[in-house]
């Protein structure tokens, strides 16, 4: 019999996946209906807006990571006999599966003589779901290796983590093309196509882990003011190191970074900047004991969410998307009017979705 701890609704990872997932449909939607000559960043409501969008990913990532390693070790059993293992493979193909599904080539199914070259490097590309399945199975991994050589997964974590963020400058610079197949290179760089290749991105996800098993093994921690100054010193410090790593390579060896997501400062940054809004939010949330139970179901259905707001937005093999009728072409308001009603959607979509699931439990006992 697995022998499980009691699990504890934490308030501000509810609200930190609710946020980034309702911060990534109208990311999604401003960026692909707002005309070009509003996209400055002379603009302050722009600038604010870009800025948060690349901050974005990395809050949604982390918080997968999180939240998928807190399930994990509240399960007090081996890695071989720990349910969440199992649950956790499945997760991962059915991420990628769905990522590779978004983006499938051809309306016909199973015939791709038709297809041309643009939309077979479209098909190969990897974006955000494949990318967060590969880092929860990076997470499983990690596990099983602290597990085994009897290491802290704290070490193990942090070690891996910071192998893909360290390392990412100098991987994404390889032409992996040029050494191995397109739907495996597309992994490595984006020289493919790749939005969210492994480097730096899955470091995200596995750095999420971190807090999610801390959190497992300190039951309440996260109601402490200590537990989110903490996370805020964290968070300063990574900002600090990224601003040192930017100054050390201007003044030192006269090289200027170029904003990316790929170089150490940035990496660095965004990492602190995720610690740093946590820490907010948990600071925030320590006094409340309950939160309206949509925010909750928007955080749990964020898989669904981002499917079905793709599908209405970008399209699919099967149906045309917004982005295909207005192709950046819209003015501020109606963009804005746009994104508030796809976020009003998504919301009413999983209101909708769960009390079906709920009538349907109901009905099955």
């Amino acid at each position: 019999m697995v022998r499980s701890e009691k699990k504890h609704r934490i308030i501000f990872i509810d609200l930190i996946r609710a946020l980034a997932v309702i911060q990534m449909v109208q990311g999604h939607t401003i960026d692909a209906l707002l005309a070009p000559e509003y996209r400055s960043l002379d603009y302050p409501a722009y600038y604010i807006w870009n800025f948060m969008r690349g901050i974005t990913a990395p809050v949604f990532m982390f918080s997968a990571g999180t939240v998928f390693t807190y399930l994990f070790r509240l399960v007090n059993e081996p890695f071989e006999n720990n349910p969440r293992v199992k649950k956790g493979l499945k997760r991962f193909l059915l991420l990628v599966a769905i990522g590779y599904l978004l983006r499938y080539p051809t309306y016909t199914i199973f015939d791709f003589s038709n297809i041309s070259q643009e939309r077979l490097d479209i098909f190969f590309s990897v974006d955000v779901l494949q990318l967060i399945g590969f880092g929860l199975l990076f997470l499983l991994i990690s596990a099983f290796i602290a597990e085994k050589i009897k290491l802290s997964d704290t070490i193990v974590f942090l070690f891996i983590s910071m192998f893909f963020f360290i390392s990412s400058p100098f991987i994404t610079k390889i032409n992996w093309i040029d050494y191995l197949p397109q739907p495996v290179a597309g992994y490595f760089y984006t020289g493919t196509g790749s939005l969210f290749p492994l480097f730096p991105w899955a470091g995200y996800v596995v750095f999420g882990g971190l807090l999610g098993s801390y959190l497992a093994r300190n039951p309440l921690i996260f109601k402490s003011n200590k537990f989110s100054f903490n996370l805020l010193i964290y968070g300063v410090a990574f900002i600090i190191i990224s601003k040192a790593i930017t100054l050390i390579s201007n003044k030192v060896f006269n090289y200027y970074y170029v904003d990316s997501s790929y170089n150490l400062d940035t990496i660095f940054f965004r990492l602190g900047f995720v610690l740093v809004l946590n820490s907010i939010v948990s600071f925030i949330s320590q006094k409340i004991e309950s939160i309206p139970k949509i925010i909750i179901t928007v955080g749990r259905n964020t898989l669904i969410i981002y499917v079905v707001h793709l599908i209405i937005l970008y399209g699919s093999a099967w149906n045309p998307g917004l982005s295909v009728i207005f192709a950046s072409k819209l003015d501020v308001a109606p963009t804005i009017f746009i994104a508030i009603s796809m976020i009003t959607l998504m919301v009413l979509m999983v209101y909708v979705f769960n009390k079906l699931k709920f009538r349907n439990k109901q009905l099955v006992t």
